[in-house]
């Protein structure tokens, strides 16, 4: 199996990346193909499909922000079982992400996450592929060591409608013990990471606002 960047829109492993993830991911999850052009060229993102015998089976997303010393998984897709994606993934992705902060000079402290929360997901199939069900994901990032942040969650929608979308948690894998999260830190996270999308929901707005008056915010079990 193959551990490919995709660093513009007019890769055919983009397409086919893309195509998964909107066989995958409702709709207010997934930006519009032509918007993703800028964001392939940033440096500070990687998007990397697997692709086995020439055919994309699965993708990931992922930043390091060293300034915060954090990382960020968007998403991990799994698109076909019983080829091993899920460990793959993971482990090429954390191998990039040490490397990337020690070619950075800094540490990495910890990588966030939205997870589903499979008690409140409605109608999501997740284009009926078992391990994309979220309940499966869960207790896969419950082992690996994710936990969630005491706080109410939402998210602006990538629709760029302005809308809040719900039904996730942001979870966090310390790579430092640690059972809280200094608030200031994840308002500052959440304030960098969607600054690209400039309509924000008030509930997003006052969400992010709360935090940052937090001294800690608790790390949960999931």
């Amino acid at each position: 199996m193959e551990f490919i960047r995709i660093t513009s829109i007019h890769d055919p492993y983009f397409a086919a990346m893309h195509r998964l993830m909107q066989e995958v991911f409702p709709p207010e999850e997934v930006l519009e193909a032509p918007l993703w052009e800028e964001p392939l060229q940033d440096n500070g993102l990687r998007v990397y499909v697997a692709v086995e015998r020439g055919q994309v089976v699965g993708a990931t997303e992922y930043r390091y922000y060293p300034e915060m010393e954090v990382a960020m998984t968007d998403f991990t897709i799994i698109g076909r079982e019983g080829l091993g994606i899920g460990p793959f993934l993971a482990q090429r992705r954390q191998q990039e992400l040490n490397e990337w902060a020690v070619g950075s000079g800094r540490r990495l402290k910890g990588m966030f996450a939205e997870i589903y929360n499979p008690y409140l997901i409605q109608d999501h199939s997740f284009g009926g592929i078992k391990p994309m069900d979220p309940f499966v994901r869960r207790e896969v990032l419950a082992h690996l060591g994710y936990r969630k942040l005491d706080m109410d969650y939402v998210h602006p929608s990538w629709l760029g409608d302005g809308e809040a979308v719900g039904e996730l948690d942001l979870c966090y894998l310390p790579y430092e013990e640690t059972d809280t999260l200094p608030g200031s830190l994840v308002a500052q996270f959440l304030t960098t990471y969607y600054a690209i999308l400039p309509n924000k929901p008030a509930a997003w707005t006052e969400m992010v606002e709360k935090a940052g008056t937090r001294q800690q915010i608790p790390l949960l079990p999931i």
